[in-house]
C-alpha cells in the first residue's frame, strides 16, 4: 500500500515525500526527523496504531499536519482519528488529485473529508431539530470567515488546535456542509455571522 502512495504521488508538483515508516513508533522517528509539513497515517499499524501515533504527532510536532489514510470508515474508526487531532480523514479509494489537493489543503491548515466521512459525520452529529450554534461555535465561524487557518483559530481564541477542528466538524454538521467555504456562504445566507465580512 505504502509503494502504491509514493507512486501516486511521485512527481506532483509541490510534493516531496521525505520518508516511510511501517508501524506508527517509527513514523514518529521519521517526523522527529524530518518534520514533514503532513503525515500520511494509516488507522491500523503494529507497534502503536493510527491513533496514538496521531497524538503524539499532534502533541509533539505542532508544525506536521496528520492526514489519516485508511479503509477504515465506521463512525468509531472517524471520530477517533479527529478527536486524536487529525486535520483530515480520507479513504484509501481516494483519487491520486484527491489526495494530493488534501495533502496541499492539510500543509495549509485546512480541514479535509472524504465525501463519505463527511456524510457519515454530518449524520451521527445532526439532531432532528437543528441546532443553533453555540457563541464558541460562532467564533470559530467568525474567525474562519477572516481567513484563518485553524492554528491561527487557536491562538486567537485561546483554544487547543484540535479543538478548533472539533469545533467546526459540529459547524459543519449542523450547517450539513463539507468545507470551510460553503461553512460561510451558508452563515451568511442564515444571517449567522455576528459581523458584515469584509
Amino acid at each position: 500500500m505504502r509503494a502504491g502512495v509514493v507512486a501516486l504521488l511521485t512527481g506532483e508538483h509541490g510534493i516531496e515525500i521525505v520518508g516511510e515508516a511501517g508501524d506508527g513508533r517509527a513514523a514518529l522517528e521519521l517526523v522527529e526527523r524530518y518534520e514533514p509539513d503532513v503525515a500520511l497515517i494509516d488507522l491500523r499499524m503494529p507497534v502503536l496504531d493510527g491513533v496514538g501515533t496521531t497524538a503524539e504527532i499532534v502533541a509533539r510536532y505542532p508544525g506536521t499536519q496528520v492526514l489519516i489514510l485508511t479503509t477504515y470508515d465506521t463512525d468509531q474508526d472517524i471520530e477517533r482519528g479527529v478527536e486524536a487531532g487529525a486535520i483530515g480523514y480520507l479513504l484509501k479509494d481516494t483519487t491520486r488529485e484527491q489526495l494530493a489537493d488534501a495533502i496541499r489543503s492539510a500543509a495549509r491548515g485546512e480541514t479535509v473529508l472524504a465525501p463519505r466521512v463527511a456524510e457519515k459525520l454530518i449524520a451521527r452529529m445532526r439532531r432532528p431539530v437543528q441546532d443553533p450554534l453555540t457563541a464558541r461555535e460562532t467564533d470559530v465561524l467568525n474567525a474562519v470567515a477572516d481567513g484563518l487557518t485553524n492554528a491561527e483559530i487557536g491562538k486567537r481564541l485561546v483554544i487547543a488546535e484540535a479543538t478548533v477542528k472539533t469545533h467546526l466538524l459540529r459547524l459543519f454538521a449542523k450547517l450539513d456542509v463539507n468545507d470551510r467555504t460553503r461553512a460561510v456562504v451558508v452563515a451568511m445566507e442564515r444571517g449567522l455571522l455576528r459581523r458584515s465580512q469584509r
